[in-house]
């Protein structure tokens, strides 16, 4: 089965400065027209990391993206989301404003790079990292037959990519 329906994920990180960027990057491109991607967090940092455009020499678009808060998702006007992935440890564990259309929802936390410390190489060996853990669960996530898949098997698989190579351990208290 086909479909023309183009799905809107939002990609959720605190600082909305680095991971979620990458990620919007990533399954805007990725996805081909059958997605719409964003990303927002809860408190941004107001400006796109600087190393953020190491996605630039792993084929995808760098510029155009800004750091903006969630709060834009959940305004009346608002895009409806289908799907809102959490790509840090602590937009996990935070009380989320609660979203039109109750969209399905998954944790695919991974490092933070800019937390590393080093040498510019080593930084942006950091980002690039954090970009191919994103691409492969972006990429499984493209795979699932999203019109004829149940709700349960999809949370399911949702939960699965989740867990994939380079995921961070749940925060305590998440659930």
């Amino acid at each position: 089965m086909t479909t023309d329906r183009v799905y809107n994920v939002l990609c959720l990180c605190t600082t909305a400065s680095s991971r979620s960027i990458l990620a919007e990057s990533i399954l805007e491109t990725e996805g081909k027209g059958r997605f719409k991607a964003y990303s927002a967090g809860s408190r941004p940092r107001g400006e796109v990391n600087p190393l953020a455009k190491e996605l630039q020499a792993l084929g995808y678009p760098a510029t155009g993206f800004r750091s903006k808060s969630w709060d834009e998702f959940a305004e009346p006007d608002a895009p409806e989301m289908d799907f809102i992935f959490t790509v840090c440890g602590t937009a996990h564990g935070e009380a989320c404003p609660v979203w039109i259309g109750h969209p399905m929802t998954a944790h695919w936390g991974v490092e933070d790079p800019t937390a590393v410390e080093g040498s510019d190489v080593e930084k942006g060996r950091a980002f690039a990292q954090a970009a191919r853990f994103l691409k492969n669960r972006i990429r499984a996530f493209l795979s699932l037959p999203l019109a004829s898949i149940g709700k349960l098997a999809l949370e399911q698989h949702l939960r699965q990519i989740g867990a994939m190579e380079g995921a961070m351990a749940k925060p305590a208290g998440a659930g």
